[in-house]
């Protein structure tokens, strides 16, 4: 019904839109500016029209940018003319190209109205290096530029010029606008729109939807910029005579390119040996043609690449480019170098022998000339001088058998000019004194030093040998060290890392070559392969046995020295010791029961560490009869711990509970000590003292009954009653003047004179004291201590006649009047005149 159809013509995407019949015409999308800067804003709006039947009278219009989902406008309103109208901004346009589509509903779907194109991109940069070259070949002058960055949108490029005069400051005729082809950055300008040795500006202008710009001017003459073509380069064939007696030298001719053949030149010629980081060698100045050109001095390399250039020599112009590269051997002269042979001899059969060579060449000059080969032979004796090659090789080492009695074979170089000097390589028995100490150490990887000790008998040099462990000496590296006083050397070539090397060194005698000492050792240390294989050996709850079996020493193996376990649990808890050498097992112990372990062993030696492959361990589970053992010694720590705490917390409330809290006489003072007071009353006994006797300050009398009694002193004696039950304590006015008169007598001083007065007022003429000495509260008499479950200071007695018994003779204590105990000396009474007197 409808839709949108989509072709690419030429690279560019074609949008065709298909309407109904009876929408054709109905929407219309006008956008300001179609074309932006890339992320400028875009304003669009859509017109409906009112002749539209088929839209409803007022559609709701929408919009979709590209393949963006459907977004309505920011408003729509009524024309005057009856269309609707919908406006929108689209804030950023990221695009740098896009369809803008106008939509509404239709038939369950929606309907593209109209469609708009955007373009977003950027105005064109200044176009930069601009250079300009006149070609002979085709009398035009080519100019190419740099564009510049991507603009996103159709920019052109145009090359402007005009003649001028007077160092391009004036302007002449113009020239020809250069329009260059699509996506190229360069324009030619024919010879017939140039004028020869006159200046002309030029420059490019680019130019798209969003602006103009143009490149720096360029003033030149085009006879200035004049660019020749290469000349031609060849090899001149010279005659073998010549060439034998001027090795290292080639031949050349060279003709100017033809249509420059009347210009004058000057060239350039280059030269490189083919050889890794060679560099070219330029010779300046020559001229634009010659037939012979000789150019010798070349090291001996297999080829060389040859290339010249030239330029105008009286006029400003520019160099030509570098001919085609001309490839040519130089001429070489026979070798001028010295061999170093050693060799190896092992006896066949008792006629034959097999030897095999080796050789190194050492040139002798600079240029010691190019080696194409080697060859070996032997003068038969029995042959009458016939000569008998062994080896025609281009390699190091040859192998032959020889007969038993020779003793001899000779060794050149050669090439196409020649052959070296002839090289005696005499096969004789091994004499004279070996080196010795023989010691070899890797510095790194790449290299090993040797040194030794030299022999009693000073060598005329030294021959090292060294290659990896093995009996094939051709895979062997060698040297000769020509002085005899050499004790050590470092070997770098033909050191692979990790290797054992096997490593000979041998003295050079006159004539003859002393015994060789081979010494072992590793190009680098390196790590073990693996770490040693763990074992589980045994496992219990808390603990696991773990043994492993070390690596068997080899030849060259690096020693080890320590291993190190390592374990994990489930959450990643991770331990580790470090073990010596020695060991071969270890007991893992603190594990949790029925717990998985990941377990490693780890080898390290000076080389490195190493890994074995991981043992994962499951300690076992605990029993019902462990559980009971472990719960039964808890109980057993727990309980003595519990009681004592309970103890130590409770024991000041349990005291006093108990036990009242009465001071302890023995670490105490009377005159510093005063008891709660129960019942008061004052008494004046004013002629019992002196004045020099400290006045009583108080006297607590304590009844059974708990009635008060009187006591008048005027009707007792100094004999009279007490009331029933009395007991106090005297506070002297001053305490320390009483602490300095009643001493006690003893020699202690943890006892104090301690005492109760006595009395009753049915018999009155009863009265005394009783004093004990205790370092404990006299709680006794007639106020008996408490048991042990009352906690009370006294308790009531029946109503009794009270009749004072004399203590008995298992007590410490005296009984007496009351006159007798120092203390009453100061004691006074008041308020008991009803009860007697003393």
């Amino acid at each position: 019904m409808v839709g949108l159809g989509a072709c690419n013509l030429t690279g560019v995407t074609l949008i065709v839109l298909l309407l109904p019949r009876s929408l054709e015409g109905c929407g219309q999308i006008r956008i300001s500016p179609p074309i932006v800067h890339l992320g400028d804003p875009v304003l669009a709006s859509c017109t409906i029209s009112p002749n539209c039947s088929k839209l409803d009278r007022q559609p709701k219009i929408l919009w979709r940018l590209q393949d963006e989902p459907n977004q309505p406008g920011d408003r729509q309103h009524h024309l005057p003319d009856g269309s609707q109208e919908s406006i929108i901004t689209l804030p950023h346009l990221n695009y740098t190209q896009a369809f803008l589509f106008c939509l509404v509903p239709w038939n369950n779907s929606f309907q593209v109205l109209d469609q708009a194109e955007l373009r977003a991109g950027y105005p064109p940069a200044s176009p930069s290096n601009l250079s300009c070259l006149m070609y002979l070949t085709t009398y035009s002058l080519v100019c190419q530029w740099e564009p510049g960055p991507e603009t996103h949108l159709p920019t052109s490029f145009i090359l402007k010029s005009f003649r001028s005069r007077a160092g391009c400051q004036y302007q002449g005729g113009t020239i020809l606008d250069c329009m260059p082809k699509k996506r190229h950055s360069n324009c030619s300008i024919p010879r017939k729109h140039l004028l020869l040795y006159q200046n002309m500006v030029i420059w490019v202008q680019a130019e798209n939807m969003l602006g103009s710009s143009e490149s720096p001017k360029l003033c030149i003459d085009p006879m200035d910029v004049v660019k020749l073509e290469p000349p031609m380069l060849q090899a001149l064939d010279i005659g073998h005579d010549i060439v034998s007696h001027q090795p290292g030298c080639l031949w050349l001719s060279w003709k100017p390119w033809k249509p420059s053949e009347f210009m004058e030149q000057e060239c350039e010629l280059r030269y490189q040996p083919q050889l890794e980081g060679a560099n070219w060698t330029l010779v300046s100045h020559l001229p634009s043609s010659t037939d012979r050109f000789e150019l010798c001095s070349l090291h001996q390399a297999p080829v060389y690449t040859l290339q010249l250039r030239c330029i105008r020599s009286s006029l400003p112009g520019l160099w030509s480019s570098w001919s085609p590269g001309l490839q040519l051997r130089p001429t070489i002269k026979a070798p001028t170098i010295r061999l170093d042979t050693w060799w190896q001899k092992k006896q066949l059969d008792p006629e034959t022998v097999r030897m095999q060579l080796f050789w190194k060449p050492t040139p002798l000059q600079k240029d010691s000339g190019q080696i194409q080969g080697y060859l070996l032979s032997w003068s038969c004796p029995h042959g009458q001088g016939r000569i008998m090659h062994l080896c025609n090789t281009t390699e190091l080492s040859c192998t032959f058998h020889l007969p038993s009695e020779a003793q001899n074979v000779t060794l050149v170089a050669y090439n196409s000019a020649g052959t070296s000097s002839p090289t005696l390589v005499v096969f004789l028995e091994h004499e004279g004194p070996a080196v010795t100490s023989l010691h070899a150490m890797a510095q790194d990887l790449g290299s090993i030093w040797v040194d030794w000790e030299a022999p009693s008998l000073l060598p005329q040099g030294y021959l090292i040998e060294w290659g990896p462990d093995s009996h094939k000496y051709s895979n062997n590296s060698w040297r000769i060290e020509p002085s005899g006083n050499t004790t050590g050397i470092l070997l770098e070539d033909n050191i692979d890392p990790f290797q054992l090397y096997r490593i000979t060194v041998a003295p050079l005698y006159p004539g003859t070559v002393g015994p060789p000492v081979n010494v072992y050792t590793y190009s680098g240390e390196k790590a073990l392969p693996h770490a040693p294989e763990l074992y589980l050996k045994h496992v219990g709850r808390t603990w696991a046995q773990l043994e492993w079996v070390p690596e068997t020493p080899w030849l060259g193996m690096i020693p080890l020295t320590n291993y190190t376990i390592f374990w994990a649990d489930a959450r990643d808890h991770s331990f580790s010791v470090t073990l010596n050498i020695s060991f071969h097992g270890f007991v893992l112990d603190h594990l949790k029961p029925a717990s998985l372990y990941h377990v490693y062993l780890m080898a390290t030696s000076r080389a490195g560490s190493t890994n074995s492959t991981g043992l994962t361990v499951m300690t076992m589970a605990l029993d019902s009869s462990d559980v009971n053992i472990f719960l039964g010694i808890l109980c057993f720590v727990l309980l003595p711990i519990t009681c004592a705490t309970a103890w130590f917390c409770c024991r000041h409330s349990r005291k006093t509970f108990f036990w009242p809290n009465v001071p302890d006489p023995a670490h105490s003072s009377l005159s510093t000590w005063v008891p709660t007071i129960m019942t008061e009353e004052t008494f004046q006994l004013p002629s019992f003292w002196g004045s020099s006797v400290p006045s009583i300050t108080k006297i607590t009398e304590l009844e059974e009954d708990k009635k008060p009694t009187h006591w008048d002193p005027s009707e007792s004696s100094g004999t009279g009653s007490l009331p029933a039950m009395v007991q106090a304590y005297v506070l002297q006015g001053d305490p320390r003047e009483i602490s300095n008169q009643f001493q006690p007598p003893s020699g202690t001083n943890d006892q104090v004179l301690y005492g109760q007065v006595l009395g009753s007022p049915t018999s009155p003429g009863v009265v005394g004291y009783l004093r004990c000495d205790s370092t404990q509260p006299l709680l006794g008499g007639p106020t008996p201590s408490p048991k042990s479950y009352e906690n009370i200071w006294f308790h009531s007695r029946p109503q009794e006649t009270f009749i004072p018994q004399p203590p008995s003779q298992e007590d410490d204590c005296v009984f007496g009047p009351p006159f007798d105990f120092p203390l009453f000396q100061g004691l006074q009474v008041h308020g008991v005149e009803e009860q007697g007197g003393f």
